[in-house]
């Protein structure tokens, strides 16, 4: 069995996850990246996407994330997500209802960097979308 670690997922609303995992693997913005026990010490922003948990005892499940950040340390994982939902509780209308609004925030951008920013979490959104719920 491999080593294992703690790790915890953190939304606004609640506690999801805690406990003792054998893996995890993140949307880190930089790429998608697996944690795993003695992991180097890093701290990484999360973009829209799916979070895999490997529990110590094997079992695995799934979470959706809207953006965030990650602290690894050797002993553990935090992360600390802006919006997280366990994806048998996602809906095809959160996803679509997220897209519109930052549509709508796009017409609204003040300068290029920030049109950029919103244009980049857009094609994440549509992207997870398409991932998730295949029309």
């Amino acid at each position: 069995m491999a080593d294992s670690f703690n790790f915890e997922l953190v939304s606004p609303e609640r506690l999801l996850v805690s406990g003792s995992v054998s893996s995890v693997v993140i949307p880190a913005t930089e790429g998608e990246m697996t944690v795993m026990a003695n992991h180097a010490p890093t701290m990484t922003t999360i973009k829209p996407g799916i979070v895999t948990v490997t529990f110590a005892d094997g079992k695995k499940d799934r979470y959706v994330v809207f953006g965030g950040f990650a602290d690894i340390v050797p002993t553990g994982c935090t992360l600390l997500a802006e919006s997280a939902v366990h994806v048998d509780d996602l809906n095809r209308e959160d996803i679509t209802r997220r897209i519109e609004a930052t549509r709508a925030e796009l017409q609204h951008a003040s300068s290029d960097e920030h049109k950029f920013g919103i244009e980049s979490y857009l094609a994440q959104l549509t992207t997870l979308h398409g991932a998730l719920l295949p029309a």
